[in-house]
């Protein structure tokens, strides 16, 4: 996943929101499984901007300790 894909570019690929085809009689999920399914989604997301972020940083600063 990008990890700074515009809004509408977010979900798609694997982590792309599952849609159910399922009457609710054959899904077994609870409300509460399916929302912490959809948390998870977006700790790891977050999880990547985080770690995108912290090496941007780490390359910014090495590039102006060079440059000095």
């Amino acid at each position: 996943m990008e990890p700074y894909a515009k809004r509408k570019e977010r979900k798609v690929g694997e982590n792309r929101p599952k849609v159910s085809h399922l009457p609710p009689s054959l899904d077994e999920r609870t409300p509460g499984q399916r929302r912490a399914e959809k948390q998870a989604v977006a700790h790891e997301r977050r999880a990547i901007k985080k770690a995108a972020r912290q090496e941007l940083q780490k390359q910014m600063r090495k590039d102006l300790d060079e440059t000095e």
